[in-house]
């Protein structure tokens, strides 16, 4: 018998080698090899063409049982969801340490068991005691949950398979899972993998909502093996800082709903707090406008939120290295951006330093933001603000060109109804509805039109 070769199967990405390196050679992460069983080695050829069972064919217009929707109780929840939760789906949810994941997902799973359904919270990171205290100080416990601390999935499936299936499923979370038919410690690729296929396979026998909580790696990405996110229906990242209230439950991928839709809350003494109006956290609450302010109507998936992009220009002395520094934006993107100011609109920024953040703490990615960054640098670069009440929007490509944006119609709507009564954005869009009589729109073709508008401003 052929002697078995050893395996190692990189941490972070998957990857197999023979031999044990300390950088992975597909992913360039250090001390990431772990040596694991081999893999099953057939000794002759097998023939998969005969010996098992037909399989039924069905067309797509097949009479089925159709799938309701159950609410989690929290509007935000419901919405990032695409609508609530699907029966038999499989769901994972990252997000930093201490974000607030195991705390929103026991306030939907007490809210889904007070409703008179059933939910199961299986905890393999806390003792059953230490989730009964924050339940307690959050005001949950009263809650019907049926709780339990384990980490054996063989231990979790037989007590499933004993009692009726709950109608929600909570795994906190997948990383600590162990399977004893499969070698190597918790969170490895080979466990995460094979305790995640177990529970989502029940999951879909039985018709339960399954939650999988992922952890996280230090570049923000759920840790464990990619196939995890391609095994489940619903892959939900939990975002925000430490040092604000605010947090952003985004989709990344849904199978049974939009992509980029978030839901907004707000951390409180009594846990998650829905956020129903997510324009307010992001505006400041002054009168006066004031230079190197711009506001722009974003847009998470469906929802349109509107937030303020400032900007803060410094002159140096003659030999200061100029510094660029950015929060919550692209610092490529910033670079572009200055360098199509300098070339096509005669702006110097060469010899100042530039500061740009984005209000609340927000993360933008939306390339329309590009003439609401314009617009606060020029603002700032001019000492003069912008227009009182006026929202900026446009992509804008290397010739200093404005190029259309999707669904303009929708951020000038969410702009007039939350009091803006003006619009700066491409011409193509010059005659999408705001919403308003009293909304004025004025398209912007060039950048350099954008320097004469803010320097007529008075």
């Amino acid at each position: 018998m052929a002697k078995s070769k050893k395996r190692y199967v990189c941490q972070a990405c998957g990857s197999v080698s023979h031999r044990w390196q300390g950088q992975c050679p597909d992913c360039a992460e250090w001390n990431t090899l772990v040596e694991e069983a081999p893999a099953t080695v057939f000794s002759q050829k097998h023939d998969l063409s005969s010996g098992g069972r037909a399989i039924a064919f069905e067309p797509l217009d097949a009479p089925g049982e159709t799938l309701t929707r159950r609410t989690t109780g929290l509007a935000e929840f419901d919405r990032a969801l695409g609508g609530g939760l699907v029966p038999g789906s499989a769901i994972l949810m990252g997000g930093d340490p201490g974000i607030g994941k195991s705390t929103l997902l026991l306030q939907a799973g007490a809210k889904i068991a007070k409703a008179g359904s059933e939910t199961v919270y299986v905890s393999g990171e806390e003792a059953a005691g230490q989730v009964r205290l924050r339940a307690s100080r959050l005001g949950l416990a009263d809650a019907p949950i049926r709780l339990a601390a384990a980490t054996s999935v063989r231990d979790i499936l037989t007590t499933l398979n004993g009692m009726p299936p709950p109608a929600l499923l909570v795994i906190d979370s997948i990383q600590t899972m162990h399977s004893d038919t499969i070698e190597g410690a918790p969170g490895t690729v080979s466990q995460v993998r094979g305790c995640a296929f177990e529970l989502i396979r029940y999951a879909k026998e039985n018709g339960v909502a399954l939650v999988l909580v992922g952890h996280v790696t230090k570049d923000g990405t759920i840790a464990g093996p990619r196939v995890l996110e391609h095994m489940v229906d619903v892959v939900m990242s939990f975002e925000g800082e430490r040092n604000h209230q605010y947090r952003i439950l985004r989709s990344l991928k849904n199978r049974f709903g939009p992509v980029d839709e978030i839901g907004v809350f707000a951390m409180a003494g009594q846990g998650l707090d829905e956020v129903a109006n997510p324009s307010m956290l992001f505006l400041s609450s002054r009168d006066e406008p004031m230079a190197g302010s711009a506001v722009f109507p974003a847009l998470e998936g469906t929802r349109p939120v509107l937030i303020e992009v400032q900007a803060l220009i410094v002159r140096l002395q003659s030999g200061a290295t100029p510094r660029r520094a950015v929060v919550g934006w692209d610092n490529g993107r910033l670079a572009m951006l200055l360098a199509v100011l300098e070339a096509r609109c005669g702006l110097n920024f060469s010899s100042a330093e530039v500061y740009l953040n984005v209000a609340g703490g927000y993360r933008l990615t939306d390339p329309a933001a590009d003439l609401a960054v314009g617009a606060a640098l020029v603002s700032a670069l001019a000492d003069r603000p912008l227009p009182a009440k006026s929202v900026w929007f446009g992509e804008v490509s290397l010739a200093g060109e404005v190029r259309p944006v999707a669904h303009s119609a929708l951020r000038l709507r969410e702009s007039a109804k939350l009091g803006f009564d003006c619009g700066f954005g491409p011409v193509e869009d010059k005659s999408a509805p705001a919403g308003s009589s009293a909304f004025r729109y004025s398209g912007i073709r060039q950048l350099a039109n954008l320097v004469d508008q803010v320097m007529a401003t008075t």
